[in-house]
């Protein structure tokens, strides 16, 4: 990056991975979130956007009302999620990560949460920071 002359949008300041029963797949973002929000000692106030990938509405939905937050909170996919955007096979995450990214620059944000499910009931959470 140096040699280009480009600089950073953001950095990973935390990530963490957990799993749930198979069955409840879609709810591993809930157990992924809660391990990196006890580890680095965050709430989700300390969040200024909150990227969480739809795999389906009621999933996202059902996170939401896990973490007490408004399905409208104008933090959460402020550009749409997936299902607006698109869910592109294998590269969800980045798609997440540079959507989160781009976001805390053009707000001049600090903090955002990105979020996903993935299949058999595990979930990836990330603290993206701007730089």
């Amino acid at each position: 990056m140096k040699r280009q002359g480009w600089q950073p949008l953001a950095e990973i300041g935390d990530s963490a991975a957990a799993g749930v029963e198979p069955a409840l797949m879609g709810l591993g973002p809930i157990a992924s979130t809660e391990r990196l929000l006890q580890r680095g000692g965050f709430t989700l106030n300390d969040f200024d956007i909150i990227e969480i990938n739809e795999a389906f509405a009621s999933q996202v939905l059902a996170a939401l009302k896990h973490w007490r937050i408004g399905a409208n909170d104008a933090r959460v996919n402020p550009n749409g999620g997936a299902i607006a955007l698109g869910h592109p096979l294998g590269m969800s995450g980045a798609r997440l990560v540079l959507s989160a990214a781009l976001e805390l620059r053009d707000q001049q944000a600090n903090n955002a949460l990105v979020t996903m499910c993935v299949g058999v009931g595990q979930g990836l959470s990330l603290n993206l920071k701007a730089v």
